[in-house]
């Protein structure tokens, strides 16, 4: 674990960094953020994220994969910042990120690869 922080506090500060991230690149936080450390994965849950526009749109199935795709592209244009951020509060090197969203139900999820298990310190 990086500085000698616990898991839960790795957990609470990359929770608190992907709200944060929410709010200043997507325009708007989510309801709940739920993250946690599993050993060389960061998985991270969050709910109630699409906008009344993007409630609107997931009505139809084009709508969804239209929600779906800006989401995807927006993700792709923060991914570095979302690396570096994460990578400092876990201590370690993010190698990809993994995300999807489900717009019927307004859910998303990150899942981070980083270059070593987090949970055991002697790797």
């Amino acid at each position: 674990m990086n500085r000698g922080l616990t898991k839960g506090e790795i957990e609470s500060a990359i929770r608190n960094a992907i709200i944060k991230f929410e709010q200043e690149f997507m325009g708007r936080g989510p309801e709940d953020v739920r993250a946690f450390v599993v050993r060389d994965l960061v998985v991270v849950r969050l709910k109630g994220v699409l906008t009344p526009a993007e409630r609107q749109l997931a009505k139809t199935a084009e709508g969804v994969e239209m929600v779906k795709r800006i989401r995807q592209t927006l993700i792709a244009q923060g991914r570095d910042q979302l690396f570096e951020q994460v990578g400092k509060i876990v201590g370690a090197r993010v190698l990809a990120i993994f995300t999807d969203i489900n717009a019927q139900i307004g859910e998303k999820v990150f899942v981070f690869t980083v270059d070593r298990d987090l949970e055991n310190l002697g790797r």
